[in-house]
């Protein structure tokens, strides 16, 4: 299996090593030629939103991702990525793909400072560690979407 990284800014080589580890080939998705190679997946990393969805629209690679993914790519957004995904951002007018039916508030965790280190269990999985550096979570989300795991009553 091959997974397309977006590797234009933020945590993308700590997925890199985890899928490698898991048994996938992962692809760098930096420029609009990369998405010419044939992959499986897609993982939108953590990282600042703002400044991928700008350079997913200045290098030319902002509507083809928008239009596999509506077409049924899978995808796995952490972070900054489940902001990209948003149909709406609470404390935010930008909107990038909007594929995701649910409403996100950026930074809902509060500063830096206010990061944590958790465990939470995630359905069909189990226990698992998390991490919260300045994460969005989702306000709301229609019905369709599954929700898998909560952490302190939040989304």
């Amino acid at each position: 299996m091959r997974i397309g990284v977006l590797a234009l800014q933020g945590a993308f080589i700590e997925h890199e090593k985890m899928l490698e580890k898991l048994g996938a080939e992962c692809i760098e998705l930096r420029q609009a030629s990369d998405l010419d190679i044939p992959f499986d997946g897609l993982v939108l990393p953590g990282g600042e939103s703002t400044v991928q969805g700008k350079l997913l629209r200045e290098l030319g690679m902002f509507e083809t991702l928008k239009s596999r993914i509506e077409d049924g790519l899978p995808v796995l957004a952490t972070c900054a990525g489940m902001i990209l995904l948003s149909a709406q951002i609470e404390n935010d007018e930008l909107r990038h793909f909007t594929t995701l039916p649910a409403c996100v508030k950026r930074n809902a965790y509060g500063r830096q400072l206010g990061s944590f280190h958790t465990e939470g269990d995630v359905k069909g999985i189990g226990s698992v560690p998390m991490t919260f550096i300045r994460a969005p979570y989702i306000e709301s989300a229609d019905p369709s979407v599954e929700i898998l795991a909560e952490v302190e009553g939040k989304l």
